[in-house]
């Protein structure tokens, strides 16, 4: 009855499929069905869907809270099953596996997700501009903690005097990302005036009225919330409560986290059978299926012509896994067995530093279109394909 009253035909066949896919992920993973591919597919699909409802639930809260808040609300609960997978990783002792994920997690966000969302957004309504201060900020945050990253990994590869200590650096370096983080938090939580995308008076009259005569509404309307009676009085009414929004929000995290366990356990089997390096699983394959909310969200919103918000989205994932989710490995590595540092192998830190510039440098000037997008998803196929021999 309360799925009827809240849920679109479409949304509630999403729920249904997730709640199906993860089950039978479940079941594959404790009663050892399917072989050795099936519960590593099964899982990732899990993610997938997970991610598409975190989807929804993003868009119900965007416009309450504002593109920062959204993108850091968003990017943590994204960024929790990228926390499980890497520590189930290293307790693994998949020590290449856990440190690709972290630099393939950052360059999936800031090559292929935002390049995507640039094509698709480019594609669909031409040329999209975003708050320049925004990007700015973003941009500050995100060449601070990684050129963090990057000192440890100096220290070793210059032979410093630091060298042999990188374990004691690596914390000390990860207890001020933390503290630069949490007062990074205020501006950007701050919902700034005027934000939402290219079209704020629209988008303010359809949250006056109730309309969703906007190209958001009618965005809406054609994910399926509007092909019947319904779907029709659901879009009417603006969409999910917030109450439901953040409760599909943080039970979609939880359950992501759990299939984060089940994909790990069966990464080490699909490696072997289908002949893939430790390097290239995490590079590329983990860090997509753990960064699934993101590469879904961000090019939802930028179809959708909420530029704003895709850029919180998918930057603000970067910037936490740097600032947040490296430093909590770290220190929470001991935990599981294991001594994990900051200290990069030589190409990844190369890749990383360039990726970075490369999308700081397209985005500062406020506006994107489907050719910086392709150049991006470009870069990040080159710096993949480097990767695949190991």
């Amino acid at each position: 009855m309360i799925c009827g009253m809240v849920f679109s035909r479409s949304e509630t066949r999403l729920v249904g499929l997730t709640v199906l896919v993860t089950a039978a992920a479940g079941v594959a993973y404790y009663a050892h069905v399917g072989g050795t591919i099936a519960p590593f597919v099964l899982s990732a699909v899990a993610l997938a869907l997970l991610a598409s409802l975190v989807g929804r639930s993003v868009e119900a809260i965007g416009d309450r809270l504002g593109a920062g808040a959204t993108g850091v609300i968003q990017s943590a609960l994204g960024n929790l099953p990228e926390l499980f997978v890497v520590l189930f990783a290293l307790k693994a002792k998949l020590y290449q596996v856990a440190t690709a994920t972290i630099v393939g997690s950052i360059l999936a966000n800031v090559l292929l997700v935002l390049g995507l969302a640039f094509i698709v957004g480019g594609a669909k309504h031409g040329t999209q501009r975003f708050e320049a201060a925004a990007a700015r900020r973003i941009s500050l945050m995100m060449v601070l903690s990684v050129g963090a990253l990057v000192v440890p990994a100096l220290t070793a590869q210059l032979h410093s005097p630091a060298a042999g200590h990188e374990r004691a650096l690596s914390i000390a370096v990860s207890v001020l990302l933390l503290v630069l983080f949490a007062a990074s938090l205020p501006a950007s939580l701050k919902k700034q005036q005027g934000e939402g995308g290219s079209a704020p008076d629209e988008a303010a009259a359809a949250t006056e009225d109730g309309s969703h005569a906007t190209e958001s509404g009618a965005s809406h309307a054609a994910a399926g919330a509007s092909d019947t009676p319904e779907g029709a009085s659901h879009a009417t009414e603006g969409g999910w409560p917030i109450w439901l929004a953040i409760t599909m929000l943080t039970v979609s995290g939880v359950l992501a986290a759990l299939v984060s366990d089940w994909f790990v356990a069966g990464l080490t089997p699909a490696m072997d059978a289908l002949h893939i390096s430790q390097a290239f699983a995490g590079l590329v394959i983990v860090a997509i299926a753990g960064n699934a909310v993101e590469n879904v969200v961000g090019i939802q919103l930028a179809a959708r012509n909420q530029p704003d918000h895709a850029l919180s989205v998918i930057l603000q994932s970067p910037v936490q896994i740097a600032m947040m989710v490296a430093p909590a490995l770290v220190l929470l590595s001991p935990l599981v067995g294991a001594s994990f540092t900051l200290v990069l192998p030589p190409l990844l830190l190369v890749s990383l530093l360039l990726a970075v510039v490369v999308t700081v440098v397209v985005v500062l000037d406020g506006d994107s279109n489907w050719l910086e997008g392709a150049a991006l998803v470009t870069l990040y196929a080159i710096i993949a394909a480097s990767f695949w021999w190991g």
